[in-house]
């Protein structure tokens, strides 16, 4: 092989690499490298500065690879290859090597030891650069129209923000009514708008759009096709029973959440008188004046805070919902505004009105709530007292630590967010669930709506628990996301996928068998034989395929066989 002329930068990472790792060490050690031209440390390699810094020297050296050693390729990977595209170098000739993740963070107890493997890495990510050929990314033809699943305050924003920029709208909903949680209530926080006003506002928005149409009682049945031009059948339940079959270029999931159903005898969960958050406020969105529960007046009123939430190893939901404490506090002002002689007692674990609805809280302490803050390891009872009334039991940890018994007419249980059970659209999308079994993301800061799957995104609270204002917030994401790629009438895949030497393959189906994204499939060469054939547009380039072929006869791109024994080699060599 002809010599290359290879960048190597090393990120000091703010004090996250350069406090554990020597890194002018780890560039002095592979600057010797015959293939290497240029070795530069930097405080930050992500920076505008250093980025331009490194387009100089892929210009002005004639750079042909390039490697950066920094943090996990899933916060820069497309990063790096825009700066090795704008300097004119093939992106797919660009490796980053993880020395904060793998190895700084991993190793804060040992500097040596972590800049030997600092070294080690590096050297590694050039022996891969060094046999790197160059790709071109797959161009497709992109159909100008999205797919929204789910027809909430989230959905519907988000159909009618991809209707104004010019694309093609279709809306399913799996109820018979659109509008998802929001249509039950009434006045919401932050804005005090009525949640069934503020739903047919965006129904009658979306009605004016006449590139936007919306099927209720329906449900995805079917995805065929590749990024940016999927086939997808949509069956409406009724009368009918109609299955339509669509061409859509992205898709985007917002199919909401499941409010958790307490167990019986949680809380006193089915003792009369003890609801969930929901329901309550239902009660107080119908009132007019002073609540009433089954024709007797409420007077006295104990909200139970994290019910359903931060359940610990003990549960399935060890997460915070985020939400649930704003919107008991919200409720309480809206029962004080109806009936200021109301006694209120919050009992929480921690008090999570964060940002500006902080405001909330403090109005509902001036107002006379009282707010009892109990252990985590225990929790109130809830029991029926003699006198008919309910009655409380609470440890309250910022007085004398005294246990406090509360008489009262109602207990609201303050129940967070769960995932919907959504297995059919997960099996049919290839969905990835996180172990709070919410949808996940790319990344949330920098690819916070997309998802693995090429052309499909997720927002509002399918994702993870979100106030109605945040769900929009990430419906307008998506709709930027979408239109990026739509508007453009092409898009470009990842060439990184999986190939398949024809000499070698016996067409044993294995692959076929293994591969999740149904890319793979057969072609008959004549006379009978048969081989595997990937479809590079449908491929994810996961390499689920390459350890279960006998014959070694599919590679990726990028990591072939011999680029990865390279980096292998290299990782076993001794550190010069």
């Amino acid at each position: 092989m002809s010599e290359r002329k290879i960048g190597v930068y090393v990120c000091q990472c703010g004090g996250n690499i350069s406090d554990y790792v020597d890194v002018e060490r780890v560039r002095e050690a592979v600057s010797g490298d015959p293939d290497v031209t240029v070795t530069r440390t930097a405080m930050f390699t992500c920076s505008d500065a250093t980025q331009q810094e490194i387009i100089d020297d892929i210009k002005a050296q004639d750079l042909d690879g390039l490697v950066v050693a920094s943090c996990s390729p899933k916060l820069h990977t497309f990063t790096f290859r825009g700066v090795a595209k704008r300097a004119g170098l093939n992106p797919y000739r660009y490796t980053q090597v993880n020395i904060r993740e793998q190895d700084s963070w991993a190793h804060t107890d040992d500097h040596e030891a972590a800049t030997e493997k600092a070294i080690r890495l590096v050297k590694a990510g050039i022996a891969r650069t060094r046999l790197l050929e160059p790709l071109d990314p797959t161009v497709v033809e992109t159909v100008p129209k999205a797919l929204v699943i789910g027809a909430g305050v989230a959905g519907l924003r988000a159909a009618i923000g991809l209707a104004d920029i010019g694309l093609g709208v279709v809306v399913i909903e799996k109820e018979a009514e659109v509008g998802g949680w929001v249509k039950e209530f009434g006045p919401m926080f932050p804005h005090e708008r009525d949640g069934r006003d503020l739903i047919e506002q965006l129904l009658g928005e979306a009605r004016r759009r006449e590139n936007i149409v919306i099927f209720t009682s329906a449900e995805l049945v079917r995805k065929a096709g590749s990024f940016g031009n999927y086939e997808v059948d949509i069956r409406t339940r009724g009368a009918s029973n109609m299955t339509r079959r669509l061409e859509v270029g992205s898709i985007i999931v917002a199919t909401g959440v499941d409010s958790y159903q307490p167990a019986e005898g949680e809380y006193g969960y089915g003792i009369e008188g003890v609801v969930t958050l929901p329901e309550f406020k239902r009660m107080v969105d119908s009132a007019t004046g002073p609540l009433t529960h089954l024709g007797r007046p409420v007077r006295d009123v104990a909200y139970i805070y994290c019910v359903g939430s931060r359940q610990g190893e003990s549960g399935p939901n060890q997460y915070c919902s985020r939400f649930c404490c704003t919107s008991a506090v919200h409720t309480s002002l809206e029962l004080q505004g109806k009936d200021p002689t109301a006694h209120q007692y919050h009992l929480y674990r921690d008090m999570r009105t964060y940002g500006r609805y902080e405001l909330l809280y403090d109005e509902s302490r001036e107002k006379g709530a009282v707010y009892l803050k109990f252990p985590a390891d225990r929790p109130p009872e809830v029991t029926r007292a003699p006198g008919g009334k309910l009655e409380v039991a609470v440890q309250d940890q910022l007085t004398s630590q005294e246990e406090l018994r509360l008489p009262v007419d109602l207990v609201v249980l303050v129940t967070g967010m769960v995932p919907r059970q959504n297995s059919e659209l997960v099996a049919r999308l290839k969905l990835p669930i996180g172990r709070d079994g919410f949808f996940n993301e790319i990344h949330p800061k920098l690819r916070p709506v997309e998802t693995v799957v090429d052309g499909v995104a997720i927002c509002g609270a399918c994702q993870f628990p979100k106030t109605a204002s945040e769900s929009v917030t990430s419906g307008l994401a998506a709709v930027a996301w979408s239109a990026a790629m739509l508007k453009q009438g092409r898009a470009e895949l990842d060439p990184q996928v999986a190939t398949v030497d024809p000499e070698l393959c016996t067409w044993c189906g294995a692959c076929a068998d293994t591969c999740p994204y149904a890319a793979i499939g057969q072609l008959d060469l004549g006379g009978g034989r048969l081989v595997a054939t990937i479809d590079p547009s449908t491929c994810k380039g996961c390499g689920g395929c390459v350890p279960i072929c006998p014959q070694h006869a599919i590679s990726v791109l990028g990591y072939t066989g011999r680029e990865v024994e390279a980096m292998i080699d290299s990782l076993a060599a001794e550190v010069a």
